[in-house]
């Protein structure tokens, strides 16, 4: 088991499943606004799920970093897509505002 440091929280999962799964399996919010609504639910075309990871997680891959390259994201982003990440150990991760989490300000409390 791996340990999710999120909103506070430490959760846990097992090493390579799916961050998005395991955040929404946990009732973390994951989407600001009315992107809980209007989202591409996992398959990595929208880019509303961008948070911010410390820690061990899968490598980037092409869709990924296709969606993570086209604005309001930047190809010089540190944020990844929280569908297409698994991960692989613990791991501290941090939401920001804005409709696709390209903000400045974070969203998650630490406490």
């Amino acid at each position: 088991m791996v340990c999710i440091q999120v909103q506070g929280k430490t959760i846990t999962c097992d090493r390579g499943e799916n961050l998005r799964q395991v955040l929404l399996k946990n009732d973390i919010d994951l989407y600001n606004g009315q992107a809980s609504v209007i989202n591409c639910r996992g398959i990595g075309t929208c880019g509303t799920c961008a948070v911010e990871i410390f820690g061990e997680v899968s490598q980037l891959q092409w869709r990924e970093k296709a969606r993570l390259s086209i604005p309001p994201h930047s190809p010089q982003t540190t944020r990844r897509l929280a569908c297409q990440v698994k991960v692989l150990g613990d791991i501290k991760v941090k939401k920001y505002d804005g409709f696709w989490g390209q903000g400045s300000q974070t969203v998650w409390t630490e406490s």
